[in-house]
């Protein structure tokens, strides 16, 4: 089979789930389980995988449902919680406070403390949290998935205190393996690693600050009375300002300190910086923007989720720093558990359920519940229980009203992640072909040359499409990439720093995450609408990065010590 062949027919699900959900508008509930079926075929017929590798993956694909799930579950059961509790309503008083201007409240809400939760936790974690937060402070719930989507951009690379670098790159690379060959030229591992987060860090930085204003403008183009761009362009020297507060703190800290704790720090620092700033009305824009009153929005914009907790007779008034206490003991929890000196996370991890060898093969179904971000909420919600001084009553009907939202999106991801699986695992195989992603990028390798610089970000993009991780899509594609700049005689650093940066712009478009982040809010059957939306921003970034890329390598030459050294093509010493 050759590889124009492999690479079509591996494209095959994706644009076929893409065909489904954009072009014909069909709910992922139905689109992805045709997807997986198309997916398992084409790997027993066309990869000649044995049926108990596409089994095994199957079945990691849903044990990874089921922490997806649990991790969903935590954040609608929070945001229940608090809502029945009456912290909802002191939060809404919270940023009324400091601003009515809803573009104002994107940057906040959104882009920093969403930021810092991807920093902190990643996978997911900051759409599941801000999203359902910002329905709970009055945004409709299409705009609220679209943008939660969107802060899964800037911050993600270095999100999980550095996970998509430190496990996705290092053991993409081969791990130990390859931290031999650098140590024979006289480098470790560590200070590789750290050269890409610095070459990382500046690119996302130069996209990056202008997210904000992306978000604020897609807000009043798609979700406003006027349906304008400019209503959102206005708040510019805010939007911008908000970005740079983010992006300059974030970027010293990936060159100081390494790339564990740039979103962290970005975030910790730009927050009370804008916060301050805009309870000034500093560079915010004289009127205020809001949306149109509820009762005019169109039926797919809402959300079932507040439905169930608008009794406030048993609720009590609730001081601001009471009310936000539980988000703050999350944020601080998953820092906690995130941070390898202090040795929760160890401690959280010793209790784990795996299946090794699944079904004969190579494949490992594995779990961490307690480590889970999910595990950290459900405990901030029995803290909360006592801190708001709640009844049996009201955390009943939030546990019963978080069940009803998580019912629709298990459903779909128990078929969607398993057809990722399926892709990822499909290397082991008769026809002797590599895995269907890295089919796809050998033929975009083939044929662009020397202009890989301004496509390396779109095969990253494309394997966080797939997987729905930028960990993953590093695991997939890094040392495809360090190759392939190898035999272009470029830079191996900055290619791999290109793929990081378009596998963070591509979590704004994977399928799942659209999923996990509507089931958060109960706008499960719009994921088309919302992927329609986010390809904008998306699109954006990759070419941003591209440029920089291509100005990187052949402008700037911008130096790089393993450059000529055959690290991975000996025969290139």
């Amino acid at each position: 089979m050759s590889l124009s062949l492999q690479a079509l027919l591996a494209f095959t699900p994706i644009l076929l789930g893409g065909v489904l959900l954009i072009g014909f508008r069909i709910a992922a509930k139905w689109a992805m389980p045709i997807v997986y079926v198309v997916t398992a075929t084409i790997g027993l017929w066309a990869w000649q995988m044995e049926f108990a590798q596409v089994a095994a993956a199957s079945v990691k694909g849903l044990v990874v449902t089921a922490n997806l799930l649990w991790i969903i579950f935590g954040a609608i059961l929070l945001l229940n919680t608090l809502e029945q509790s009456g912290a909802v309503t002191a939060i809404r008083r919270s940023f009324h406070d400091i601003s009515d201007d809803r573009r104002v409240q994107v940057v906040i809400v959104a882009w920093l403390f969403g930021s810092f939760i991807e920093g902190a936790a990643g996978f997911g974690t900051p759409a599941a949290i801000a999203a359902p937060l910002m329905v709970a402070l009055g945004f409709p719930a299409a705009c609220a998935v679209m943008i939660g989507m969107m802060i899964q951009s800037t911050s993600v690379t270095f999100g999980a205190a550095g996970t998509p670098i430190f496990v996705g790159i290092h053991d993409g690379m081969g791990g130990v393996a390859f931290g031999e060959q650098l140590a024979l030229h006289g480098l470790t591992m560590r200070e590789f690693l750290y050269q890409i987060g610095m070459r990382v860090a500046v690119i996302h930085a130069i996209a990056g600050t202008f997210i904000p204003t992306l978000m604020v403008m897609m807000m009043t183009r798609f979700f406003g009375r006027e349906r304008s761009w400019r209503a959102g362009l206005s708040a510019l020297p805010f939007t911008f300002f908000g970005g740079l507060a983010f992006t300059v703190p974030y970027t010293l800290s990936a060159f100081l300190l390494g790339p564990e704790f740039p979103s962290l720090l970005g975030a910790l620092v730009g927050l009370p910086i804008v916060t301050f700033v805009a309870r000034r009305k500093w560079l915010v824009p004289a009127v205020p923007w809001t949306f149109a009153d509820e009762s005019e929005w169109p039926h797919d914009w809402k959300s079932d989720i507040r439905d169930g907790a608008k009794d406030d007779s048993t609720r009590r008034e609730m001081s601001i720093g009471l009310a936000w206490l539980p988000y703050l003991l999350v944020a601080v929890l998953l820092l906690l558990s995130r941070i390898k000196v202090i040795g929760l996370g160890n401690l959280l991890q010793r209790f784990s359920l795996s299946w090794h060898n699944v079904f004969g093969t190579d494949i490992t179904a594995a779990s961490t519940p307690l480590y889970l971000p999910g595990t950290i909420m459900m405990a901030v919600v029995a803290i909360t229980f006592f801190l708001h001084r709640m009844n049996a009553k009201q955390l009943a009907r939030a546990i019963g009203d978080s069940s009803k939202i998580l019912l629709g999106a298990g459903f779909v991801l128990i078929f969607t992640v398993p057809m990722v699986q399926i892709l990822i695992n499909s290397s082991v195989n008769h026809g002797n072909y590599e895995s269907m992603p890295v089919a796809m990028a050998q033929w975009v390798a083939q044929n662009v040359g020397g202009v890989w610089p301004l496509f390396a970000g779109v095969i990253g993009a494309l394997g966080a499409f797939i997987a729905g991780s930028n960990t993953v899509s590093n695991l997939t594609f890094a040392k495809f990439q360090f190759s392939v700049a190898e035999q272009l005689d470029i830079s191996g650093m900055m290619i791999i720093a290109l793929q990081a940066v378009g596998a963070a712009a591509g979590n704004m478009i994977a399928i799942h995450n659209v999923v996990a982040a509507s089931a958060t809010v109960g706008l499960l059957g719009q994921e088309g609408s919302t992927l329609r939306k986010t390809t904008l921003p998306t699109i954006y970034y990759l070419i941003v990065t591209g440029i920089c890329g291509l100005v990187a390598v052949y402008v700037l030459q911008v130096p790089d010590v393993t450059e000529g050294l055959g690290l991975l093509n000996p025969s290139n010493r």
